[in-house]
């Protein structure tokens, strides 16, 4: 799973319309035009089996970490304590850009360790809670774990569940 993976799938779990997505970027301090967006969510028909999920303009784990810190200020806005640009150092390589995911997410949406454990049993995973833990843990905690693609994709898998559940619900 890439990084447009990722997006394309979160967009999809929580319903991110397109001029949110572009919003994010910016608050996370990349500019993209809607064609550039369409390219990020577009994928290039296969020319082999190697190269099934390519897409028209491929993201780095950077450019997907700014996407993520801009969610958070655009679900919970800017911190009161700090500017927006200093909120969040520069690292030269994010090497574990699922733990990333799952972190920032939990940030963004409110969400608890157990709101998350929750969420990945609506995708019939069911992590222990020490194990949810060391996967939110900073990387280099003697405790840290590292995220798998399973895990993410399930993650947003059962977002995606949850989050129809309670807009269905709602309607009622």
């Amino acid at each position: 799973m890439n990084n447009n993976d990722r997006l394309l799938r979160l967009r999809y779990a929580i319903d991110i319309k397109d001029t949110d997505l572009i919003k994010a970027f910016e608050l996370g301090g990349i500019t993209i035009t809607r064609d550039e967006l369409r390219d990020i969510l577009t994928k290039m028909g296969p020319s082999s089996r190697d190269e099934e999920n390519t897409y028209l303009k491929p993201i780095d784990n950077q450019e997907l970490d700014a996407f993520l810190n801009g969610f958070i200020i655009l679900k919970r806005g800017p911190q009161k304590d700090k500017p927006a640009e200093a909120a969040q150092p520069k690292s030269d390589e994010i090497k574990y850009i699922n733990n990333v995911l799952l972190k920032k997410l939990k940030i963004a949406l409110f969400l608890t360790s157990d709101d998350m454990l929750a969420i990945l049993a609506e995708a019939e995973v069911f992590p222990s809670k020490g194990e949810m833990g060391a996967i939110l843990r900073k990387e280099g905690h003697r405790n840290f774990k590292p995220c798998g693609d399973n895990y993410a994709r399930n993650f947003l898998k059962g977002l995606g569940l949850v989050y129809r559940k309670e807009e269905n619900s709602q309607k009622q």
